[in-house]
């Protein structure tokens, strides 16, 4: 199993660093392809560990990942702004590792302060989604490789992001010969808000709730891509660099719309 995994954690280094030079030269077109490229790999490298690597099935290992490491991976996993209980939910489920919601308190502010000492050093910064006033929104992580209109909020936008986050879950789920208990347990939650997701407290199929997500996405996912579109190109007019990652002041924002 070695050779395969050290092939992609190769592949997932250096799509890392194309990412890195194509968003500091604003090719975005490039950019948004070696995304695409990279959260495949990255998925490739879930799987691959999840399925080859059996957990232990009472005790959460302590990895040896540092924890925005783990973090980044549940956010590639659900590829949207995300909470602090679901990307704890879904490293438990699926990575079986020991992660806290405290944890992931400081964590935004330490990428800011990594950002502002050091712009793009880093192949990606665990940064905040932006609300429609371009201010942080409360408790929400992002990737900064994802496109702008990814990482900002509409009014329909934490809707859309978790019947987004419920397909995603589902279909990792699909991907797996032996599905974790603990992840068919985090679908089957999740699937009790999607209605004709699940069938009572019955566990859930991955393959029916996928379908009922994506039916109500059909209903809210033009308007809220149009929504997103609008925010994100006001904080690529308004915001500088560092903003348009971790969020404006309440000041700065109100500077801009003037």
């Amino acid at each position: 199993m070695s050779d395969p995994l050290d092939a992609l954690e190769r592949r997932i280094a250096e799509l890392r660093a194309e990412v890195r030079r194509a968003v500091k030269a604003r090719e975005n077109s490039l950019a948004r392809s070696l995304r695409g490229d990279l959260r495949r790999a990255e998925q490739a490298w879930d799987a691959a560990v999840a399925s080859n690597v059996p957990a232990a099935p009472h005790e959460p290992e302590t990895s040896l990942l540092p924890i925005r490491e783990q973090v980044h991976q549940a956010l590639t996993l659900l590829g949207v702004p995300t909470p602090a209980k679901l990307i704890v939910a879904v490293n438990d489920a699926f990575f079986s590792r020991e992660l806290r919601g405290s944890q992931l308190t400081s964590l935004r502010r330490d990428e800011e302060r990594s950002f502002r000492g050091d712009p793009y050093a880093r192949p990606y910064y665990l940064c905040a989604a932006l609300t429609d006033r371009l201010s942080p929104a409360r408790g929400l992580l992002a990737d900064s490789t994802w496109p702008p209109e990814l990482r900002v909020l509409g009014p329909l936008s934490p809707r859309v992001d978790f019947l987004t986050s419920a397909v995603r879950v589902a279909e990792q789920l699909t991907r797996l010969a032996e599905p974790p208990p603990g992840a068919v347990r985090l679908l089957s939650r999740m699937a009790q808000n999607i209605p004709g997701a699940v069938e009572g407290f019955a566990p859930a199929d991955p393959v029916t709730a996928i379908r009922a997500a994506r039916a109500e996405l059909e209903v809210h996912l033009s308007a809220d891509s149009a929504q997103r579109a609008e925010v994100a190109a006001r904080a690529t007019r308004q915001l500088p660099d560092v903003e348009r990652l971790f969020g404006a002041t309440a000041m700065n924002t109100l500077r801009g719309a003037c």
